[in-house]
């Protein structure tokens, strides 16, 4: 699947090791890692073998997410030049084939 990122403070959280390791801890940085992996290794989001993926509500609305550890989540929206939609216009996740990671962090603090 291809990966994209909101901005460059995302790409180098999810390309920087150091960093990673240094924003969300051990624990967090390998959970990171391995769903970053997921989301290379799959042709779409219902190719996704763990991370209790799940679409958001309310004011993320159109995103969906992934657990990392603890409240943190990796929170994705929808690349795709023309978004997959079924007959009632809503979005079909599991046929999404690019992401843009949107947010790392727990939303509920927000």
């Amino acid at each position: 699947m291809e990966i994209h990122y909101l901005d460059e403070k995302l790409e180098t959280l999810c390309t920087d090791d150091r960093k990673a390791q240094r924003e969300l801890g051990k624990d967090g940085f390998k959970k990171l890692r391995r769903r970053l992996a997921d989301l290379e290794a799959a042709r779409s989001l219902g190719d996704l073998p763990a991370g209790r993926p799940h679409p958001l509500q309310g004011d993320r609305k159109g995103q969906f997410a992934l657990d990392l550890n603890g409240g943190n989540r990796l929170v994705l929206e929808p690349a795709d030049d023309l978004p997959p939609v079924d007959g009632d216009g809503n979005l079909e996740w599991k046929k999404v084939r690019a992401v843009r990671i949107v947010f790392i962090g727990d939303y509920h603090d927000d």
